[in-house]
């Protein structure tokens, strides 16, 4: 079968054996490039790319795939908290993901989808999973003022979270289709002003002063946002002065938003459902698994209107 992994530090779609072993076969119908395998692509990694997935199972049911399988037993996990388990592993990085014809995951990771999401906008549940724990990590509550700081998927899965919350959101983007796909979310796009909650999207240091500059005293940030190459942070002063709370966001888990055992990528699910405009904003290229190399070449290239390229085996 077809799988795309680095060759020579460039994405390169290759032939590779069936999966085979332990688990369930899911056969891919879409797979988002992330930020992160952008990143990951001079990290010489062996496996298969590909952690925003979703497909069909051997009976035709159209699931997404939670690339996260936690260990279950560690004392993170024992606390509800998966999200930070010590020996977490991912598909796509530790294990091969779903970029490909097949994959194959522990039954664990299937995530069903409610009747009328089209499983080809489904591998959007991972990055709204993402933003949804990013939003109940702050603590977001209905009227509250949220700003979204970065107009990437991240960014915009955000706006719709928070929205769906019952917050007032404004979005605070650089690129002029990132501003529109944040209005056709209902999101202001004019930070003004002081806000409850700041989330910090976009991974960078100026994202990260702008909204520290922007939180209210005694507000939050909320950061699930990835600082590739560290940070440093200028208005420490203003930060400590106000007395912001920073709140790293990792990935996701159980919040307790609607209760204990319900998974964050199930309320992702559910969102996808119920806000079907978001991936008409999200998604703004489509590829063919064989053209994978010129699907990562467009997702880098941020000023040219991308912000969500999807694979589709």
């Amino acid at each position: 079968m077809r799988a795309v992994r680095t060759v020579d530090g460039g994405f390169q779609v290759v032939e590779v054996d069936d999966p085979t072993g332990d688990g369930v076969v899911v056969e891919v119908a879409s797979a988002g490039i992330c930020g992160s395998d952008l990143h990951m692509a001079g990290f010489g990694l062996s496996n298969t790319f590909g952690h925003e997935v979703a497909g069909r199972l051997v009976d035709g049911t159209e699931v997404a795939i939670r690339p996260t399988l936690a260990c279950g037993t560690c004392d993170r996990c024992a606390a509800g908290a998966e999200q930070q388990c010590r020996a977490m592993a991912l598909y796509g990085l530790a294990m091969d993901g779903g970029m490909a014809d097949r994959i194959l995951v522990d039954p664990a990771c299937l995530v069903p989808l409610a009747d009328g999401v089209p499983v080809g906008d489904a591998c959007l549940v991972e990055p709204i999973a993402v933003s949804v724990h990013a939003v109940n990590v702050a603590g977001v509550q209905p009227g509250q003022r949220v700003l979204v700081v970065g107009g990437g998927t991240i960014g915009l899965t955000a706006v719709a979270a928070a929205l769906h919350v019952g917050a007032e959101v404004d979005l605070s983007a650089r690129h002029a289709h990132q501003v529109a796909a944040g209005e056709r979310l209902g999101a202001g796009t004019a930070a003004s002003g002081e806000y409850d909650v700041v989330i910090e999207a976009a991974g960078t240091e100026s994202a990260l002063v702008a909204a520290i500059d922007h939180a209210r005293p005694g507000g939050t940030v909320s950061i699930p946002g990835v600082y590739w190459d560290g940070i440093a942070i200028p208005n420490v002063m203003s930060m400590f002065l106000k007395e912001v709370s920073l709140r790293p966001s990792s990935m996701y888990g159980c919040s307790g938003r609607h209760g204990p055992d319900v998974r964050e990528v199930d309320e992702a699910a559910a969102l996808l459902a119920a806000v079907p405009e978001l991936s008409e904003a999200v998604i703004t290229h489509r590829f063919a698994l064989d053209d994978a190399p010129e699907a990562f070449r467009v997702a880098a290239d941020r000023s040219a209107g991308a912000i969500k390229v999807v694979l589709e085996p």
